[in-house]
């Protein structure tokens, strides 16, 4: 489903990814571990097409996103591609259905039906009674919810997870972890997450160790 090849990477003299050669499946959950500086988050952001490699291929289901046009890989990811992120990323002038709409609506989607969506996602979180609660308003694991909510709003082929946990306290964060493996059960949705949480690492299908910039 993913498939990263010979991927490399540098900024100015530095070389952060040297060689990366990486495939996930379907439905399959794959944490990425290693060191501050190992490259996790340059390869997950190149991954997601918000980076682009200096060498090799990436291919998402079947689609090479680098051989698109800036706009046409834009929209491939805003379909393809879900983020969930350590703060949030969500905007605090929107209420929590509103951020979830967001790409949705993006993708063209008529108002009506966007709202539908995500008030059945954010329902399906355990936050119909947090619908119209601004980001302020919510306790850290409900923003997180939130952002889970607006990564799978476009039902992606994978959503990339950067330190999700990484902001939470123990109870937010174990209710985070086992919710995404709910959502692999029940929605047979992919995860890539960098991590530094050896309990996520550990629940996860495969752990893949960077240092360095490769794989080890």
């Amino acid at each position: 489903m993913i498939r990263a090849t010979g991927i490399t990477k540098s900024f100015d003299n530095l070389q952060i990814l040297k060689g990366i050669d990486l495939e996930v499946n379907a439905g399959e959950i794959v944490a990425i571990v290693g060191p501050s500086g190992a490259g996790k988050t340059t390869l997950l952001q190149i991954i997601g097409t918000l980076d682009s490699p200096d060498s090799g291929k990436v291919e998402i289901d079947g689609v090479e996103p680098f051989r698109l046009k800036e706009k046409e890989m834009a929209a491939f990811r805003n379909r393809h591609i879900g983020f969930v992120f350590q703060f949030h990323q969500l905007l605090p002038e929107f209420t929590a259905i509103e951020n979830v709409m967001i790409p949705t609506l993006i993708n063209g989607e008529k108002f009506d039906v966007a709202r539908r969506k995500a008030d059945e996602l954010l329902d399906f979180l355990g936050l119909a009674d947090r619908l119209e609660h601004k980001p302020s308003e919510l306790s850290g694991g409900e923003k997180q919810r939130v952002a889970v909510a607006r990564a799978l709003i476009n039902r992606p082929s994978v959503i990339l997870a950067d330190e999700p946990s990484g902001s939470l306290d123990s109870q937010n964060k174990e209710e985070l972890h086992t919710l995404f493996f709910d959502l692999r059960n029940k929605l047979g949705q992919t995860f890539v997450i960098v991590t530094h949480d050896e309990g996520l690492a550990k629940k996860s299908d495969r752990i893949v160790r960077m240092k360095d910039g490769v794989i080890i």
